[in-house]
Parts: structure tokens; sequence; C-alpha cells
């Protein structure tokens, strides 16, 4: 059992238990303290009524059925695990599942090759592609008090990132789903906030590791210990 000193709330991330004998994972497992399965009965309920709505129930299907999909031979006994889809392939079929046509691409500048590339593939699986940088529009970082000392390139009238007006934009434009590329902490979160699209992520702003943030997770008890201790 994981010892938590909030072991009342939620805390999935502590449990120790091997998957196979956790609860959330075998009607016959068992929870540790913290675990919500067991402790959050009400939410559970409320949160599974939610699947009633046809919009809801539609998507959850095709999610649960494209995550079935990136798996191959699962008609082998015993079964043993074949990834065999990549995100972009994932996001292009489900897309696909889900009958939609016009994608919004949310993406970083620094991305801007990566970007082009994306939305090449995007149209090869048959997509009309809308697409908006970080920087489109060129509000000044001044606009939102930002002062020369928080400024990337000081002593300049620096263009800030503007993710409210990519979801605006994308919602004008009716895009039926979006796809976020390389946007920075917060700003995602901004862009998530104005947004009335169902929005998945590509890939996530990392500047050190080439946008692969896990990099540093998986080494945080090697090269990249010092993360542990800030």
């Amino acid at each position: 059992m994981a010892d938590n000193k909030n072991s009342e709330h939620p805390s999935c991330a502590v449990c120790d238990m091997p998957v196979g004998e956790k609860i959330c994972f075998t009607e016959k497992g068992k929870g540790h303290k913290g675990c919500p399965t067991v402790t959050r009965n009400p939410v559970l309920k409320a949160a599974n009524k939610a699947y009633e709505a046809e919009d809801v129930q539609k998507f959850a299907h095709a999610a649960s059925a494209q995550e079935a999909a990136c798996y191959a031979n699962r008609d082998q006994q015993p079964y043993v695990m074949q990834p065999c889809k990549t995100r972009i392939v994932e996001t292009c079929e489900f897309a696909g599942r889900m009958g939609y046509q016009r994608i919004g691409l949310a993406f970083c500048l620094g991305l801007c090759a990566e970007a082009k590339t994306v939305g090449e593939i995007f149209q090869a699986h048959g997509f009309e592609v809308i697409s908006v940088c970080c920087k489109a529009g060129r509000t000044s970082k001044d606009f939102i008090g930002i002062t020369d000392v928080d400024k990337i390139y000081r002593g300049s009238d620096e263009a800030m990132c503007n993710p409210v007006f990519q979801a605006q934009l994308l919602n004008r434009e009716q895009v039926d789903f979006n796809v976020l590329l390389g946007l920075c902490v917060g700003h995602d979160a901004l862009f998530f906030r104005n947004t009335n699209i169902p929005t998945t992520v590509l890939a996530v702003k990392d500047r050190v590791t080439g946008h692969n943030p896990l990099a540093a997770v998986y080494q945080a008890d090697s090269y990249y210990r010092k993360i542990r201790n800030p």
C-alpha cells in the first residue's frame, strides 16, 4: 500500500500495486487508501451518466475502438501487446472514424517545418487543413504588460504567442477537430480554455529534449536527477 499524508485524496500516481492487482484494472483487484475507484463512487456514477449523451458516447466509442486498433495481431492467444501505429496515424484514423473533414492545426512558430509536414500528412489522408501559428496577428508583448526584462530578445518590440486568437480563429473557421503542435506551457492551457472544438495534442513544447519531455522523466534518476532537487 502506498503511504501518503494526503491518502484521503485521489492519488493514483503513488499506487504501487502491480497492474494486474489494481481494482481499476480487474474486478477482483484492490485499491490503496487514495484510490478514487473505491472512494469516489458518486463522482464515478455522475461521470458515467455523461456517456448517455449520444455525442459523448459516439466520441468515447471511437476513441476506445481506435485504442484497440493501435495494436496488431489481437487474435493471438495468449496476447502480448504489439503496438503498430504512431501518434499521427492514430490521429488521422480517429478523425476518420468520427467523420471529420476539416482539421485545425495550431502550432508554434518554432515548429514551422514540422507543421508543414504534418499538414501534408493530414491532406494525404483526405483532410482539409486550416492552420494558424502562435505569433499570428503579431500582437505585441507590451499589450499584456511584458517589460524588457521578460522578453527573449531584449530591446525589441516582441510579438507574443496568441493562443486565444488561434483558438477563436479555428472556432470561426468551423473546423471539426483541432490538433496542437508544440505550444508552450500555459499557452496550450489558454487554447483549451478558449476553444469550443474537440482538441488533441500531437506534440508538446520541450526546448531542451527535441520536444520529448519524457526524456527528462525517464532519466530523472540519472542525467536529469537535478529536476528532483529544484
